[in-house]
């Protein structure tokens, strides 16, 4: 299972899109960014530029304690701290890039 979150501006032109393991989660949860990343339209979010202080808080905390969040990794690799670190720096970057952009999120799941 993984998350891919999307950015789109007029006529639903994608500006921006990346996945992430969902195996990463936890470590999600543990920096208060799982729900907003996972489920932004529970939380009412439909604009990117309302993202931009959640994620800069979370990825605060993450740069805060990497031991604390490392413990997080996935066993097998798949899915590390620094892995999450570059998402939300990444997703963050895009987001203020494209403050007016739609954002949607996708989980996704293989089998």
């Amino acid at each position: 299972m993984s998350l891919t979150v999307y950015l789109s501006e007029i006529s639903l032109h994608v500006v921006y899109d990346r996945n992430i393991t969902h195996n990463l989660r936890d470590m999600a949860k543990a920096a208060n960014i799982y729900l907003i990343l996972w489920q932004p339209e529970e939380w009412g979010i439909t604009k990117a530029s309302e993202l931009i202080s959640p994620l800069e808080e979370g990825l605060n905390k993450l740069r805060s304690d990497p031991e604390k969040f490392k413990k997080f990794n996935v066993a097998n690799g798949g899915g590390t701290y620094k892995d999450f670190v570059a998402f939300v720096e990444d997703y963050l970057n895009a987001c203020k890039k494209h403050p007016n952009a739609t954002v949607n999120a996708t989980v996704e799941v293989s089998r």
